[in-house]
């Protein structure tokens, strides 16, 4: 398996993706791979200030960005959040 589909939340726009993440991936470049689709998504509504966090809905915590995703708990229908 080379990537998850998971539920992303972006609190700040109000609005929700399934999204496919390779698990080979570090988690920061997964989130830079993130604000650019939603960006595009939102026609360039979506620009954050500075890089966001990604977050576990269940645990509400951050991951850390120098793990690759397959190194942690994300799997098929994990709930993101990206803030």
């Amino acid at each position: 398996m080379n990537e998850v589909l998971v539920k992303l939340y972006v609190p700040t726009i109000g609005e929700q993706y399934d999204i496919w993440l390779p698990v080979n991936k570090k988690i920061h470049t997964i989130i830079t791979l993130l604000v650019r689709s939603v960006n595009e998504l939102t026609k360039g509504y979506y620009l954050p200030n500075k890089m966001p966090y990604l977050y576990d809905k269940e645990t509400v915590k951050a991951f850390d960005i120098n793990l690759k995703v397959i190194e942690t708990s994300i799997r098929n229908g994990s709930e993101l959040i990206l803030i």
